[in-house]
Order: C-alpha cells, then structure tokens, then sequence
C-alpha cells in the first residue's frame, strides 16, 4: 500500500477530501501522517479523528529556510513516504527539498495554471474579467507552481461573484480531482519523467486531464 504523508497550514478540507476516500478504500494508499507548521491548523484535528500521526514543525524555531526544510525532510522521511501531498502547505520550499521528492511530490493550486500562480487566484480572475476559473493538480518542481498539470477542474465565473463565492466553488472541484489523481499515482498510473508527465503510459498534455 502506497504510503502518503501530507503537509498542511490550514484547516484541511482537502486533507479531509483524502481521508475521506482512504477510509473508504478508494485513494489506492495511506495516509501515515500529517504534517503542519503551525500548531493551530484545523487539519491537525482532521487527522487526530481520522487515527493518523500528526506533527508540528514551526519553521519560526529555525533560522533559514534551508534549515527548516531539512528538519521537515528528516521527519516525513521517517515515516517512509511513497507520495507527498502539499494540501494547503504555506511554504516556498528550497529546491533542495524539491529535488529530494522528485516525481513523488504533488500540490494542488486554485488556478487553471499556467495562469495566476502565487496568491489571491480569485482576486485576479475577477479582475482580469475571466469567464472560468478552476484548480489544478501538479507536480512540484523547483519553479513556483510551474510544475507539469496533472489534471484540472473548471468553473464558471458568473457576474456579481466575489472572492468567497469563486472559492467555495473552486473548493468544491479541488475536493473531487486531488484524491484521483493521489488515486492514480498510488495504482501506478501516473508518474513523471523527466519533467514530463504521463498517465497509463500516455503523455499528458500541458494542462492535464481535463477534469471536468
């Protein structure tokens, strides 16, 4: 059984997206811990009720981030991991910790990426006058939120929406396409070489599956 470590800063919708599904017997591997900078997020308790290891490593107790990210590389690396999920992860991390979990690391972004990466997606679709917005899955490289797309999910933008509402709606397609696509990189579908991505041996183009 594939075993998943995720790492957290908030309240863990999508951590519990994964649970959910893992306690179901539909992710395909384990969640063995989880993993959070700050002792106050919610997913914490997400993962205490659902029986997974937890851990807080606040990188306020370290002096760089070179050193935090080798302290938080020792501890995942202590419960074995096949996978790493960023679900909610509020850290710019070294491109030494990327290199180290190369091709079994995957973040979720709420954007249709290449587009708005970086923070306030929402805020930026509404100002650019978008008509979709959406979320991606992908796989961490060194470059912020550049990694190869997984899969994506689209919404509209009706008008009149705000920030919330454009997040509440995204949130509800993050929940539906992260557990498939840990699903397809714990049956062995996905993998990625040399930068590249591929699902049951095929290419995937630049922005994903389409998920919707």
């Amino acid at each position: 059984m594939t075993r998943i470590v995720v790492l957290i800063s908030g309240s863990g919708s999508n951590l519990q997206a994964l649970l959910d599904q893992a306690a179901a017997g539909q992710l395909g591997g384990d969640v063995v811990a989880v993993v959070s900078n700050k002792a106050e997020a919610y997913g914490l308790e997400r993962a205490r009720l659902a029986g997974v290891a937890t851990a807080v490593l606040s990188n306020k107790d370290y002096a760089d981030r070179d050193s935090f990210d080798a302290a938080l590389m020792a501890l995942i690396d202590g419960h074995e991991p096949d996978l790493v999920v960023l679900a909610g992860f509020m850290r710019i991390l070294t491109p030494g910790f990327v290199r180290h979990y190369a091709g079994r690391m995957l973040n979720i972004h709420p954007s249709l990426l290449p587009r708005y990466q970086g923070l306030h997606t929402h805020r930026r679709a509404i100002e650019a006058g978008d008509a979709e917005h959406g979320c991606s899955v992908h796989f961490v490289t060194e470059e912020l939120d550049g990694g190869p797309v997984v899969l994506q999910a689209r919404v509209p933008i009706f008008a009149g929406d705000d920030e919330a509402t454009i997040a509440a709606r995204v949130q509800v397609q993050e929940h539906a396409i992260y557990p498939l696509a840990v699903r397809w990189f714990c049956e062995g579908r996905l993998v990625m070489q040399q930068g590249n991505v591929f699902l049951d041996g095929v290419p995937l183009p630049p922005e994903g599956h389409a998920g919707d």
